[in-house]
């Protein structure tokens, strides 16, 4: 069962990365232009960030396992589709559907998990889709690569249509539902609107769902800009740069795994201050690494940093927003999911607004991104875990209106 909501992480990653390697002959065969093809990548984004806002609530409502096999169904046609595509414009808006699909099996792997575990083992968990995710964007280019020597973008298409199949294969064999009807909202639009106000009236999980947010969307600007520094400004090989983002990529899967294994054995806020100090620092050593034109000794070091840092955050931060609401927990999982990818699809376009020829503009978005997420946490979680504090000396229990008041 773990396994199955482990490999429903990897719709997000895979969906976005396979086909990269084969971008370029896409746009060739479909003549269109670079902007036009960029635009199936941004399509899928989207269709990631908004497919959770509808699949969260759906699952709260009809359970986790139907709109799974909805989802899968969803991903395998749109993937023929994107595979028939006949125009780029075309491409465009399968690959928009084939993100909302896929967006069903992040909110389930997330909300599921909160169903079956609380406390150190709901982080511990959230710690392995962590490490999960950063495989599968270290396999996922990697592997696109050796597909693109045996079939052309259409057959990876086809190959993503596969992995649906594959994935819908294992829920209805091992997936069993995790919410039973008891514990299911009702009440359709309206309720969902309720819950949506409940949930962002908190202080503490908006907190949280900005935090997620905001370095993701610094995780984002590395992954959109990278390239460009490392090969632009620092002349790295393809393959010095394939070593370079595996190194980072790496550190994303060590420090997840480490950061669930900390909030567990130590603590939940603790890891998540640990994890943020991180992030800042990476994001200011990039800054101060452009600015001064210091070796790619400083820039590999900074961006592992950040990248590690981020990792460190994810998991304490997406528990501290679903740990109080069990009954919600999709609704409350496709906050987090479309602020992780919607703010990310925001920030990576900004980091090429200064040219190719410098590093500079990376610094500041990761920069400006780390530290409104550090500002977010001294509003928001810090003053809660004060509150918190002072409730439990003064003898009286912590509940959601104390704790958040």
């Amino acid at each position: 069962m773990a396994a199955v909501l482990a490999l429903l992480t990897v719709f997000g990653p895979i969906s976005m990365d396979l086909y990269l390697p084969v971008l370029p002959a896409l746009t060739r065969e479909l003549h269109a232009s670079t902007s036009a093809a960029q635009l199936t990548v941004t399509a899928c984004l989207l269709g990631l960030a908004f497919g959770q806002v509808v699949a969260g609530p759906l699952s709260d409502r009809f359970g986790r396992r139907r709109p799974m096999l909805a989802g899968a169904v969803a991903y395998i046609a749109t993937s023929v589709l994107c595979a028939l595509s006949p125009s780029v414009e075309s491409l465009v808006a399968a690959r928009f559907v084939q993100g909302l699909a896929g967006a069903v099996g992040i909110v389930i792997a997330q909300a599921a998990g909160r169903d079956l575990y609380s406390g150190g083992k709901l982080v511990r968990y959230y710690g392995r889709l962590t490490v999960i995710g950063g495989l599968a964007a270290i396999i996922g280019p990697v592997a696109g690569g050796q597909l693109a020597a045996f079939i052309d973008w259409r057959g990876i298409f086809l190959f993503l249509g596969l992995l649906g199949a594959v994935i819908l294969l294992a829920c209805l064999t091992v997936f069993r539902e995790t919410l039973p009807p008891w514990e299911r909202t009702g009440g359709g639009l309206a309720q969902s609107g309720r819950d949506f106000r409940r949930l962002l009236s908190d202080r503490l999980f908006l907190g949280a769902v900005l935090i997620t947010g905001f370095v993701n969307a610094a995780l984002f600007a590395y992954l959109s800009g990278a390239t460009y520094v490392l090969q632009g400004v620092y002349g790295l090989s393809p393959q010095g740069y394939s070593f370079a983002f595996g190194l980072n990529s790496a550190g994303f899967m060590v420090f997840g795994f480490v950061a669930g294994r900390l909030s567990e054995r130590w603590s939940e806020k603790g890891t998540l201050v640990l994890g943020l100090a991180m992030t800042l620092l990476g994001a200011a050593g990039l800054l101060v690494t452009a600015a001064l034109h210091l070796p790619l000794a400083a820039m590999v070091l900074s961006l592992l940093t950040m990248v590690s840092g981020v990792a460190a955050t994810t998991p304490p931060s997406t528990s501290l927003a679903l740990a109080h609401y069990p009954g919600i927990a999709g609704t409350a999982s496709s906050l987090l999911g479309m602020a992780r990818f919607a703010f990310g699809g925001l920030a990576a376009p900004l980091v090429g607004l200064g040219g190719a020829g410098t590093a500079l503009p990376l610094g500041l978005v990761t920069l400006a991104c780390a530290a409104l997420a550090v500002i977010v946490h001294a509003l928001s979680v810090r003053p809660h875990t004060r509150t918190a504090r002072h409730t439990v000396a003064a003898g009286r229990p912590v509940d959601r209106v104390t704790a958040t008041s």
